[in-house]
């Protein structure tokens, strides 16, 4: 493993966000009278742009309320597979597929690195022929149910840098030997692509815009 490209998921990939998406697909497929908390959401994200709620512990509540709060994985996966069949159907950038390939073709480990969670980024990876998925992830009380709490840290900003250090650790790649390149929309991936030797600010927003600029960061557009 000597040279790795590592993607952001959520607007990098994809052209819409996927979690709230998730969250209601899930709640539509398996119990759509889950629906009726949707204003109760709305309050909750309230509750994290006053800063009264972590965006981890909101995670947790919404999944909580939309998904349930402890789950048997069985009866979820068949809705969780047809929400990532959904996104790469719908949801995903060509010219993001047309990239991968060509990393894929000059020799990358591909890895998703994404602040949604493992449960539905590994279908999508799955899918898109990804090596490797760096994620949030659902602390299980067992192998045969999902919990709504965040196990370790949400894959965010300075966390996710932590998680991909990790995760080389863990594949016993040292990074003085790897080439990495790192795609992301938005400016919270800022220490990805610093961290990386090659950034790519890929379909970005205003603020990672203004950054690359600063840091000579290609910027991407994709439709």
């Amino acid at each position: 493993m000597d040279r790795i490209a590592i993607y952001d998921m959520d607007k990098t990939i994809t052209v819409r966000a996927t979690y709230a998406a998730f969250l209601t697909h899930m709640a539509m497929s398996r119990a759509p009278w889950r629906l009726i908390f949707l204003p109760v959401v709305g309050l909750v994200m309230l509750g994290y742009m006053l800063r009264l709620l972590t965006r981890s512990r909101v995670k947790e509540i919404n999944q909580g309320l939309l998904m349930g709060f402890h789950v048997r994985r069985a009866d979820i996966m068949p809705a969780v597979e047809a929400y990532a069949d959904k996104v790469v159907a719908e949801n995903v950038r060509h010219e993001a597929l047309a990239r991968i390939s060509a990393d894929k073709a000059a020799g990358y480990t591909l890895v998703i690195a994404s602040a949604s969670y493992r449960l539905y980024v590994e279908p999508i990876a799955r899918r898109l022929g990804f090596d490797a998925v760096i994620a949030t992830d659902h602390f299980s009380q067992d192998i045969d149910y999902v919990r709504a709490k965040i196990a370790g840290e949400n894959c965010y900003d300075v966390a996710k840098l932590r998680m991909i250090q990790a995760w080389l650790a863990a594949q016993g790649v040292d990074r003085a030997n790897v080439h990495v390149r790192a795609y992301s929309d938005h400016v919270s991936d800022a220490p990805m692509l610093d961290y990386a030797d090659e950034g790519f600010a890929a379909n970005p927003h205003e603020q990672l815009a203004k950054l690359a600029q600063v840091k000579g960061w290609p910027i991407l557009r994709w439709s």
